[in-house]
């Protein structure tokens, strides 16, 4: 599920599509101007953007990043959803997911087989290439994200952890309540989800089910982990306050960051997280308890542009046992 800052918009569509896709737009600044990147596909012999069928068990945030990296050689971090498109293939219909994905620089190699060619062109001039018209829809939100200053991104996520072991079962400290085994391959597939996004810092609850939920992903990453005793269940409920401190400083630092705790204590985050998006947008902020199932998360999209302020929100659960 995503949203944007001018309306919530569910991703997910009446009728189950035959066959999901997903893929990006790359984007930069070059001289000043917004450039994006077309690829040419020799088997269909078309201009398109990055993208590919999802594997079995993989989210379409993982599958965009992987077809681009596939493709033409770029690892990217996922930017705002962009519009997803929907037309009819042979086997049914077809839904393709898209984001923005900043690149700055990087060097493009094409794989040579699905992809022969590539071109930086202005969006102007990659309206009239590109071969399908459904193409033009995710180019469309992109340029209109652009000119509203809304492009430009950093995400702050928040991860509840993944499945523990039953109270009722757990006769020691709470806060040393680990993850079952469902959680611990849970905790595996929330690490692949926030690759998507690449954080490059995390910050956690410290009982051992949350510390335990991001470990795969920061010994992926090799970071380390900053605790915030403020975030567990018993001293968000003591005190609310420092909790919401927590989570305004996550704001301070303007960079990919994700945070982990209970359920709990989500509505207290959420509630942070309202207060730095319109209206509209915060309509798509989880209201009813359980608020996140067990290794779900929740993207806000930053504005680097204006300071604070949530654009676009994308809500996914990594893995279901």
């Amino acid at each position: 599920m995503s949203s944007t800052d001018e309306a919530v918009t569910e991703t997910a569509q009446e009728a189950a599509p035959a066959v999901v896709a997903a893929g990006a737009i790359c984007w930069r600044k070059e001289q000043g101007q917004l450039e994006v990147l077309l690829i040419h596909r020799p088997s269909y012999t078309d201009w398109s953007w990055p993208k590919g069928k999802i594997d079995p068990g993989e989210t379409t945030p993982e599958c965009a990043a992987r077809e681009v990296l596939e493709e033409v050689g770029l690892r990217i971090s996922l930017g705002i959803p962009l519009a997803s498109t929907r037309y009819a293939v042979a086997s049914g219909q077809k839904v393709v997911y898209y984001w923005a994905a900043r690149t700055e620089r990087m060097v493009v190699r094409p794989d040579g087989k699905e992809v022969d060619k590539y071109l930086w062109v202005a969006p102007a001039r990659a309206l009239e290439l590109l071969t399908n018209p459904t193409d033009r829809e995710p180019l469309d939100s992109l340029i209109a994200a652009y000119e509203a200053d809304q492009l430009e991104t950093w995400p702050l996520i928040v991860v509840r952890h993944a499945k523990a072991k039953p109270r009722s079962s757990w006769t020691r400290a709470e806060g040393e309540r680990p993850l079952a085994a469902t959680g611990r391959r849970q905790a595996a597939a929330v690490s692949r989800l926030l690759e998507a996004w690449g954080p490059s810092w995390v910050v956690s609850s410290p009982w051992e089910r949350c510390v335990q939920t991001v470990a795969p992903y920061l010994k992926y990453k090799d970071i380390k982990l900053k605790l915030a005793d403020s975030m567990t269940e018993r001293n968000a409920t003591r005190k609310p306050d420092k909790a919401r401190s927590t989570v305004e400083k996550l704001f301070d630092k303007r960079r990919p960051v994700a945070l982990c705790t209970h359920r709990p204590v989500l509505p207290l985050v959420f509630g942070v997280l309202q207060r730095h998006m319109a209206t509209p947008l915060a309509a798509g902020l989880p209201a009813d308890d359980p608020y996140l199932a067990p290794g779900e998360v929740l993207i806000s999209h930053v504005s680097t542009r204006a300071p604070g302020r949530i654009v676009a929100l994308e809500q996914f659960r990594a893995y279901d046992d």
